[in-house]
Order: C-alpha cells, then structure tokens, then sequence
C-alpha cells in the first residue's frame, strides 16, 4: 500500500512538471526566436510523462515489457517517418497524427464504455458523458484528418463536395448521433443495448466527419488543418477524462484552445467566417466572377524578363522584399535564397521577409521553411508589420506566391477572395515573380498582378532560378 502511494505521489509530481512544460512549450512557439526552446520544453515535457506513466499503479511490473515494446515501435515509425518527410508535406503529416489521436479516442472511449455497469447514479451519467463526446469527437476528427490528408496528397480533388442540401444533411447526421448517444445512457445491457447504439453514433460520426472535410475547398485547407488540431486537443481531453489522466485532460485542453484560437485568427486574415469555413461555405455567397484554370481571361499581357535583368535589378535594389510561398517549398529553393539575401545584405541592401498568415499549407509553413536555411528571424516579418513599406521598396520578388498576394482581394469585388487581406507586393517599384507558368493559384482564382505595368515574370523551375541569380551575383 505504501508502494502504491509512493507511485502516485511520484505520478502526480511528474504530471505537474510536465504540464507546466507544455505551457512553456506553447509559449516558446508563438514566437520565431524562442522556438526552438519551445520545443525542447515540448520534448522534455513528453519524456517526463512517458516515464511517469511507468510509476502508475495500475501498471504492473509484468506490464512493463508490453509498455518499452510500443515505445520502440513508436519511436522507430516516428524516426523514420520524420527523417524521409518533406517540409512540403508537413501538412499532410500533421493531419495523419491527428486522425491517429482521433481513432485512439473513438478505441479508448468504446472500451471505457464497459466500465459503466460497474457505476450508479451521478457518476455513472459522467463517465457516459464522456463516453459519449469523446467517441464523437474523435470519429469526426478521425475520418475528417484522413479526407484532408487526401486532398493535401491530392489523392483526393482539392475542389469542395457540394451536395444538394448538404447543411441539412449535416444537421439529420448530428442529431442522429446525439440521438444514438442518448439511448447509450443509463441501459441494464451494455452489449446487447448499448455498444449497438454507440457503434451507430460512432459510424454515423465517421460519416459527418467526412462530409464535413469533403465539402471544403483546398483554399481553406490551412484553417482546417488547425481546426483538426482542436478537434484533436478536445478528443485527447475528453481520453484523460475516461482514463482519469490529469496530464491528458491539461494537454488536450492547452491543444484545443490553442488550435481553435490559431483558426479564428487564420480566418480574420482570410476574412472568412470561422463557420463559414467548418460548414463548408454555410452563408457564403456565390462568386460573381468565373473562376479560371488559367490566366486568359484578364486583360492584359505579361512582361517576362530574364535572369539577367533580375540580377541587374537587385545589384542596384537598396531595398528588397521577398514573398515566399507553397512553389518556394516544392522547389526546395530556399536554401540557396538564403545565400542570395547573404550576397544582397552584404552588397548594403536592405533585405526582408514579408509572410502572409496563410502562406503555404499550414499555419507557420513558411516560417519553418526560412527558419530551415537558417534565414535571420529579425528580417522575417509578419504582413501587418511591412505592407506599408512596399511603396519604398525597389523590388519585390515574389516566389512561389500567388492569392496571397493578389490586389484582386482588394480590387475587384467580383473575385471569389475579395476582402481578404493581402501583401501588397503591386505597390514596389518593380515587382518579379518566380513562377513555372500561368496557372491559377490553389484557390483557382487569376491574379491581376501578372498583368501590371512594373511586374516581370521570371518562369521556370524556382530552384534553377535562384541558383543562375546567386551564381552571377558571385
């Protein structure tokens, strides 16, 4: 007995310590510079609690060749998937691990379910209620990760599934689970009464939770992503309910707030509604403009320029300003722009980052990109900071990015993105875009900046490019 105590002493000390590092940890990545620290905190902090879950009481000595077991394996599967991942396809990655703590709740909440004939009363209508939002929540966090991990892997077409009545449909699905949740409640036969329903309330989840991901455009894909970081969070929480497990409830806690926070902030950028974006366009208004595949349909015509002209134009640019974008990421360019800005700075330029909230993929794509080539953070700056030096600024050069900086969203009332803030990147003296070709960014909307008076277009391979302007700027 006293072994036992001394266990959960040993417990509940490390689970202190190791939510008070998640804390520190979410503090460390609101910021660039103190990142990496954060981090670490993370990494500590998750180390700490692995090992205390060796001091639980319910986790017996023989129990522990099972426990190292799964953490090699883990361990194993986690290296080798983060030393082959591309930071191109972090996004996907990250949806995967959410559809994983999604599934383990649904797993863990229908075992716990077996639990409640062992209860009465008032504590038997808790553990229930957590049975319930836990199996929910983590069903539609499983199947919507998966969905979008397929639109982001483009297994699956970026363009949103719009049925015919599809909100209504949404609202028959949520209050048939509910329904199938309330007959779970307070049965004298778990098996033959209330594990059927709770299966039905669990499929029917995993088909909201489809439809839901289904029905939104590949546009939005970064919002959902950090969305399905909340769902992921409350899942985790409602777990450590079920399990008793104060760390798990804290973390969950701290990853949900967190997420849902990050996508109300994505969406005023984007000037989207959040439900507007969970209930795939619920309000929103038809465009009144077509959406091309291409940039045909604006008038104008684009002035392409050469290697040589972008290089005689940043020799004599005192001031420069890059965009990057998700094209900067496929193109694996950003290392030898780290050397270009190098060779520019050291020439008396005065170079800069301007990053959009959205840029890329993933809430903070970019940052790790730069942060990757070892790019200073004090020249990496957030839209709001920069966009009103851009009328000072001798070049723009724009890598990769397309709606971000489009002067449609603040232009022509007409385009599908209208209101959304951008980086004015039209308003520099000389703006040069780094593109392979026309196309339409992932939005699928044209860009009026192609056609401007003072852009030029570079086309052809990103990488190619910055390496031909980093070898004549040598």
């Amino acid at each position: 007995m006293e072994h036992m105590v001394q266990q959960s002493g040993i417990l509940v000390v490390s689970y202190i310590v190791a939510s008070v590092l998640f804390i520190l940890s979410l503090g460390g990545l609101s910021n660039p510079e103190t990142s990496r620290r954060g981090n670490w905190f993370g990494i500590i902090g998750m180390a700490i609690a692995v090992i205390a879950t060796f001091f639980h009481p319910s986790v017996s000595k023989e129990g522990y060749g099972l426990l190292i077991a799964m953490l090699l394996i883990g361990g194993v599967i986690g290296s080798i998937v983060a030393s082959k991942i591309a930071i191109t396809a972090m996004p996907q990655l990250i949806a995967g691990f959410h559809s994983f703590v999604g599934l383990a709740a649904v797993l863990v909440g229908i075992n716990s379910y077996m639990e409640s004939g062992q209860l009465m009363g008032a504590a038997r209508i808790v553990h229930e209620t957590e049975v319930v939002l836990g199996v929910f929540i983590g069903a539609i966090t499983f199947t919507g990760s998966v969905v979008a991990f397929g639109k982001l892997q483009t297994i699956i077409r970026s363009k949103p599934l719009l049925l015919p009545g599809r909100h209504m449909l949404n609202l028959i699905m949520f209050l048939g689970a509910m329904y199938c949740g309330y007959l779970v409640f307070g049965v004298q036969d778990l098996m033959a009464q209330g594990m059927p329903m709770l299966i039905v309330m669990t499929v029917i989840a995993f088909v909201l939770g489809w439809h839901l991901v289904m029905s939104i455009g590949g546009a939005d894909m970064p919002v959902v992503i950090s969305m399905l970081n909340s769902y992921s969070g409350w899942a985790a929480a409602a777990t450590g309910f079920l399990l008793g497990n104060n760390l798990l409830i804290i973390t969950g806690a701290l990853v949900g707030s967190s997420g849902a926070i990050l996508s109300y902030i994505m969406c005023k950028a984007m000037n989207r509604s959040l439900i507007n974006v969970i209930f795939g366009g619920f309000g929103a208004e038809k465009p009144k403009a077509k959406i091309s595949s291409g940039g045909s349909e604006l008038a104008g015509e684009v002035i392409p320029t050469n290697i040589e002209d972008v290089v005689g134009m940043l020799k004599e640019a005192k001031n420069v300003i890059v965009i990057p974008g998700y094209g900067l990421a496929v193109a694996r360019a950003h290392h030898p722009l780290k050397d270009v800005v190098d060779k520019l700075r050291k020439r008396g330029a005065n170079v800069r980052f301007a990053i959009h909230p959205v840029a890329g993929r993933l809430p903070g794509h970019m940052n790790v990109l730069l942060a990757e080539a070892n790019i200073p953070y004090d020249i990496v700056l957030e839209m709001d900071e920069i966009n009103k030096d851009f009328p000072e600024t001798d070049v723009a050069l724009v890598i990769g990015a397309n709606d971000i900086v489009s002067p449609g969203a603040l232009e022509d009332p007409s385009s599908p993105i209208y209101g959304m803030p951008v980086i004015e990147a039209w308003k520099s003296k000389t703006t040069v875009v780094l593109k392979r070709s026309m196309a339409a960014g992932y939005a699928g909307v044209d860009n009026p900046l192609f056609y401007k008076d003072n852009t030029r277009m570079l086309f052809g391979d990103a990488k190619t490019s910055i390496d031909t302007i980093l070898a004549q700027l040598q």
